[in-house]
């Protein structure tokens, strides 16, 4: 760990549990300053830890004398939700976490608080409105809100539902406030008039350790050329952006039928379908992920090598927080733009950016090394994870056999 700054021995343990071995300035400027009991404001570029650096100092508040919700984070969407949970799962903190989100029953998350007794909860604001409001969430004891990504609360129906969700906290008396872009003025409802405000975008840009290249072309060639650019990046791990969900599965296909492994993610795409999704390209049983700014926001996914904004973004926010799905914390990362002959780029983008130079010999990327098998059954059906272990080590010893069965007969 950097000097000047002593963590607590569940703070300690807690990076342990991550496998972290020391924190960057701006986490250590979060927990210097959260521990002057003040309200803060914390703007870092994607990708520098801006989780950590509200979940370690929310150790510090919270009591074991008190039973109850102490602290409670609101994210815009249900994927960011369920990573933050799953970030305090592996800190393995003393303190039980929730996640309420939308996409699955209210009755589930009911007998889920009722039997966790959580002293933090996060979720998505309409969800955590409805647990407030029907009284299957006590707020009482709640002193802390976190708004993570707190720039979409400015946007046409996020405000209203932020609104709503403020006055059902009236014991609050800290918030923090995060996001990877400014917003032009904080929202009456975060209730900041001390706010200490952390600006460390300038610090570590992620952007220093990224190549940008652009990429001519014209609409009727544009497929062609980004199946061309995926097959030169020798199958690393890349995220395609377009704006409309209609493009997604329009480039979805056409990558799929030239033999490309790729996944889509929109929001019109079931729940399950979205976190399929994820999992297949998180974990490498495929390479290309095509979405739109869904994945944008929010999302954590390790060693993303490329980012193609195959449609241009549309303002600089979405242009920061799409380039932030790679070169994260310290690894580096390439940008990719499509530009057509008769449009210029947007002004937000750097004006230096060279051409990229298409190799002369381009093959297939390998085939990935891993597959998903998605099983819809579960406790509820008597089924363990070792059922499912078992299942198929009887099933690979079978198999095994069978081939070398099959090796003996066909011996001269």
């Amino acid at each position: 760990m950097k000097s000047g700054i002593l963590l607590t021995e569940e703070q300690q343990q807690a990076l342990r549990n991550l496998k972290i071995s020391e924190l960057n300035d701006m986490q250590h400027a979060a927990i210097e300053h959260c521990r002057e009991l003040q309200s803060m404001v914390l703007l870092s570029p994607t990708g520098t830890g801006k989780t950590l650096a509200y979940l370690l100092p929310m150790l510090e508040r919270l009591s074991y004398e008190e039973s109850g919700v102490q602290a409670l984070v609101v994210t815009p969407s249900r994927e960011l939700a369920k990573q933050v949970a799953e970030v305090w799962r592996t800190m393995a903190t003393p303190f039980r976490m929730v996640a309420l989100y939308g996409g699955r029953s209210v009755a589930e998350e009911v007998a889920l608080l009722q039997g966790s007794a959580p002293a933090v909860v996060v979720g998505t604001p309409g969800r955590l409105i409805d647990h407030l409001s029907h009284g299957n969430l006590s707020a009482e004891m709640c002193r802390l809100l976190v708004i993570d990504e707190f720039d979409k609360c400015l946007e046409m129906g996020f405000q209203n539902e932020m609104e709503r969700l403020v006055s059902l906290l009236p014991a609050v008396q800290i918030r923090y406030l995060l996001s990877a872009t400014d917003a032009q003025e904080i929202p009456q409802f975060a209730g900041t008039d001390n706010v200490q405000h952390l600006d460390f975008r300038t610090v570590g840009q992620p952007s220093q350790r990224m190549s940008f290249y652009k990429l001519t072309t014209t609409p009727d060639e544009r497929l062609q050329l980004l199946f061309n650019l995926l097959c030169a990046t020798g199958g690393e791990s890349t995220i395609v952006f377009c704006n409309f969900r209609e493009s997604v599965d329009e480039v979805r296909r056409f990558l799929a039928g030239n033999r490309l492994q790729v996944a889509a993610y929109h929001g019109a795409m079931e729940q399950k379908e979205r976190e399929l999704s994820l999992y297949r390209f998180g974990s490498g049983c495929v390479n290309i992920l095509i979405s739109t700014d869904l994945a944008s926001r929010g999302l954590d996914i390790k060693d993303v090598k490329h980012v193609v904004h195959f449609q241009r973004p549309m303002t600089q926010e979405i242009f920061t927080h799409r380039n932030g799905r790679t070169a994260r914390w310290e690894s580096g990362g390439s940008v990719y733009l499509f530009s057509y002959h008769e449009h210029a780029l947007p002004d937000f983008v750097p004006t230096d950016i060279p051409e990229y130079r298409m190799p002369k010999q381009l093959s297939l990327p390998d085939v990935a090394q891993w597959m998903a098998l998605y099983i819809g059954k579960g406790k509820r059906d008597k089924i363990s994870r070792g059922d499912l272990v078992g299942f198929f080590i009887k099933k690979l010893r079978f198999s095994e056999q069978k081939k070398r069965k099959y090796a003996l007969r066909t011996e001269p």
